[in-house]
């Protein structure tokens, strides 16, 4: 199938399915006229990139856990290697969530302070 097809199908763009290529990640066959022509492999490799990414992850990640996917979009074969690389996503994961509290946290004292003073109205001049 061309790369339209494999976008529609795995509900990736064709862009980012170019990017995949380009990170090693897809290695479509090529037409005699240099055609990228992608297969069912290809197809759920990039339905498997796209929820692996949808989960946070970055290219370096998803490189260490894309070929230990077996059995469906969620399963990985057991071993050393996957659990480091998950235990260092949530790790970080879980830093973003601290700032994001911090953050939101900094945000409601300024509204908590905007709602205690007296409300200020402009007038026309």
């Amino acid at each position: 199938m061309r790369i339209g097809e494999l976008a529609r199908r795995a509900g990736v763009s064709e862009r980012m399915l170019r990017y995949y290529e380009q990170a090693g990640l897809l290695r479509p066959a090529r037409t005699d006229a240099g055609y990228r022509d992608y297969g069912d492999a290809e197809l759920e490799a990039a339905r498997r990139i796209r929820l692996l990414s949808a989960s946070g992850l970055k290219i370096e990640a998803i490189r260490v856990l894309l070929p230990c996917m077996v059995d469906g979009p969620d399963v990985f074969m057991p071993c050393d290697e996957i659990r480091a690389t998950l235990h260092q996503e949530v790790e970080k994961l879980d830093e973003k969530l601290r700032g994001l509290r911090e953050s939101r946290r900094i945000v409601a004292s300024f509204l908590k302070g905007l709602d205690a003073a007296p409300r200020v109205t402009e007038t026309a001049s």
